[in-house]
């Protein structure tokens, strides 16, 4: 292995940890908040008035460039399967603001964690990007259609908000991924998509975990961001996959979403854990 897939595995990892733990601080903040408070615009008033919320900003922030490490030196489908195993950390984590995981929770936690595996044991080398106006025009229409969801978003269950957050997530890493020298006028237009698809994100993530366990809320998201770019960096981006390891990809999908469906049911229905 070389050393600069090395070094985007160790930071793939890293940033799994600051996001595993920084989302458990995210959902203890906004079960604190006002939920009669109206909309993205109230959500962002209130969230710039709350430490720790600045302190979860801060580290998703951390998280962020260390993923974007990984990102840029090796496949989209692996840098996301690393960033993924923030899964486990959440759960274990999650344990400071609600009841623990059931066993059925573990093992869902497992299956999830068990396919990512297989999912990065089938990297291959990372493709190239030709950042032109159609990929721009791509990653602004994500951004049309995130926004788009927050209006109906009081109406969707936790998992599910969980779900279209990673959506978000993921066309950030796609953008992420098509940041690159020499910038010119298309590379600044794709590298602007990526705050903006984070805030949405940000903002229906945390509605998720207002409304439902950390860990189902956390297993839709680590599916959606985990698998769309992988498919896109596939298809479209010329990332390879090793020889003889398509089963074994296949399997991992298949295992991540089996267990995360099992965790979406694990939502909840009670107020946190007492400290």
């Amino acid at each position: 292995m070389s050393t600069s897939a090395v070094a985007g595995l160790v930071a793939g990892l890293v940033s799994a940890a600051v996001f595993g733990v920084a989302a458990v601080v995210q959902a203890a903040a906004v079960r604190d908040f006002d939920t009669q408070q109206p909309g993205l615009a109230g959500f962002v008033r209130r969230s710039v008035r709350d430490a720790r919320t600045m302190l979860v900003v801060a580290a998703y922030l951390l998280g962020f460039v260390l993923h974007a490490v990984a990102i840029w030196l090796l496949p989209l489908y692996l840098a996301q399967a690393l960033v993924a195993m923030s899964l486990p950390v959440t759960a274990l984590a999650s344990r400071r603001v609600e009841s623990a995981l059931s066993r059925r929770g573990w093992t869902a936690v497992a299956l999830v964690t068990g396919g990512l595996v297989l999912l990065s044991l089938g990297a291959g080398e990372p493709g190239t990007i030709d950042v032109d106006g159609r990929f721009a025009a791509a990653v602004w229409g994500g951004v049309l259609v995130l926004g788009v969801a927050t209006v109906t978003a009081r109406r969707l269950s936790g998992p599910v908000l969980g779900l279209v957050a990673g959506l978000g997530y993921a066309g950030s890493a796609i953008a992420t991924r098509g940041i690159a020298l020499p910038v010119d006028v298309v590379v600044v237009v794709v590298a602007l998509a990526v705050p903006s698809l984070s805030v949405l994100a940000f903002y229906l993530y945390s509605l998720g975990m207002e409304r439902a366990a950390v860990p189902a809320t956390s297993a839709s998201l680590v599916v959606a961001q985990t698998f769309v770019p992988s498919a896109v960096g596939v298809a479209f981006l010329g990332d390879g996959v090793r020889d003889g390891w398509w089963p074994a990809v296949v399997a991992g999908l298949l295992l991540a979403m089996l267990g995360a469906s099992v965790l979406g049911a694990e939502v909840r229905t009670d107020g946190p854990a007492p400290e």
